[in-house]
């Protein structure tokens, strides 16, 4: 739907605008969706009784349980059919079984729901990808991801601070019936007001047969800076939203907030200094990048490092004010990456092999933020209770423990700058080796 040719700026269709719009609010609902359970933490496990290991698995592992299994099959669907006819499906399964969670009665029946709103979160997120790659060039796909994230942000912040306060006014029920039924309608939006681009015109390729799994399994493993950028991208997101996770919880206990006081604080920060980070960030990388492919990665690794020491200021102070003015230093770091991660994804590949590794991208990443981190640091949590006394502030300590993750990601986002500008060529090598038959 663009053309990127040298000496000749892009011209992006009125319509590429829509469906990034379209696709960013999608991208709202699907963190939304995800992170409200965040912030009924508190209630949740005091009317139903639970422990935090209990809480950890319903809150992340029962949603990573399908969106992790399913991700790679329907990333490889999305290479092969309509997109926008599977991220309609998609988001209105998760929206329906977002619903149902406010109805259940008990553990179990949550428990189902949010295995059902995994399964349809998995098909939305490598679909629209996959779009965005074929609407943008790649001199603007880092813009494009960069507007797209801003739904994790703004996703982010409507959980927290409409889930919280709807939970604090009308129970917890209430807030995921109020975030389930609007994403059927946009469902609706989505099927019939986007138009599905033609596959590989990013790249000034045509359409192409689809690449078998196990060529694509071999192009990425040649690809060493895109093996650094997916393991750094799903250690970093176990640390930064990993940690996000138990945040609301960890303000209500360690500083005596309520649900809906630590929901809107964590929402509020969320999303203001999330979308600042995604914004400052994506237009810092996008300007640097230009000049040297190396520091797409080298600028993530530095803010990683930074978000880090930030992390554990949050957790370690015994002082609201400070933990909040650490917290506005950390979030935007989290969000940070989003971009850079998922352009990077798409630009070190060819084009039918997208929505896979879009897909592994994201299988990673969600083992590690839904199915690790929240069981991880709720059994970490209880150990500590447990074994050191009703006294200590166990989920502290259980969330101090693993900002040291941080460090790790770091690494691997300044490693990935050793490898990134050869495998860039190869990777356009790739797209200009495939057979054209000219502008579609």
């Amino acid at each position: 739907m663009s053309e990127d040719t040298p000496g000749r700026a892009a011209v992006i269709p009125r319509q590429g605008w829509y469906a990034l719009g379209i696709l960013t609010l999608v991208y709202a609902f699907n963190i939304a969706d995800r992170f409200v359970v965040s912030a009924l933490i508190e209630p949740i496990k005091h009317e139903l009784q639970l422990s935090d290991t209990a809480i950890g698995f319903l809150t992340g592992t029962a949603l990573a349980i399908f969106y992790t299994g399913m991700g790679i099959p329907l990333g490889m669907i999305a290479d092969r059919v309509d997109r926008r006819k599977l991220i309609a499906l998609s988001l209105g399964i998760w929206s329906l079984m977002t619903a149902l969670s406010g109805m259940a009665a008990n553990f179990m029946q949550l428990l189902l729901a949010r295995v059902g709103v995994g399964t349809g979160e998995a098909g939305g997120t490598p679909g629209s990808q996959s779009m965005l790659s074929d609407i943008f060039p790649r001199s603007h796909l880092v813009f494009a991801n960069t507007i797209f994230t801003l739904g994790a942000a703004a996703g982010s912040m409507l959980g927290s601070v409409a889930g919280g306060n709807i939970a604090e006014a009308f129970g917890w029920r209430a807030a995921f019936l109020a975030l389930g039924f609007p994403g059927i309608l946009l469902a609706l939006l989505v099927r019939f007001t986007i138009r599905e681009p033609a596959r590989g015109r990013s790249s000034s390729s045509a359409p192409v047969t689809a690449t078998p799994l196990s060529e694509t399994l071999r192009f990425i493993r040649r690809q060493r800076s895109l093996l650094h950028v997916l393991a750094g991208g799903t250690v970093v997101t176990y640390w930064g939203w990993g940690l996000l996770w138990w945040t609301p919880a960890f303000f209500s206990r360690s500083h005596h907030l309520t649900t809906g006081q630590a929901g809107t604080l964590v929402g509020t920060v969320s999303g203001i200094a999330g979308a600042a980070g995604i914004i400052v960030g994506g237009l810092l990388i996008h300007w640097l990048g230009r000049r040297d492919l190396r520091w797409q990665v080298w600028v993530v690794a530095a803010a990683t490092l930074y978000g880090t020491l930030a992390s554990v200021a949050v957790y370690s102070t015994g002082s609201l004010t400070v933990a909040t003015v650490a917290l506005w230093m950390f979030v935007p770091v989290a969000y940070l990456n989003l971009g850079p991660i998922l352009s990077l994804t798409q630009s070190l590949v060819r084009p039918r092999m997208r929505g896979l590794t879009c897909a592994l991208l994201l299988f990673g990443a969600n083992v590690a933020n839904l199915a690790l981190a929240p069981q991880f640091i709720g059994i970490l949590s209880d150990q500590f209770a447990q074994h050191f006394g009703a006294g200590i502030e166990s989920l502290r300590w259980a969330l101090l423990l693993n900002t040291l993750a941080g460090l790790w990601a770091t690494y691997h986002f300044w490693a990935a700058g050793r490898d990134i500008r050869s495998d860039m060529q190869r990777a356009e090598a790739a797209d200009d080796a495939l057979p054209s038959s000219g502008i579609l």
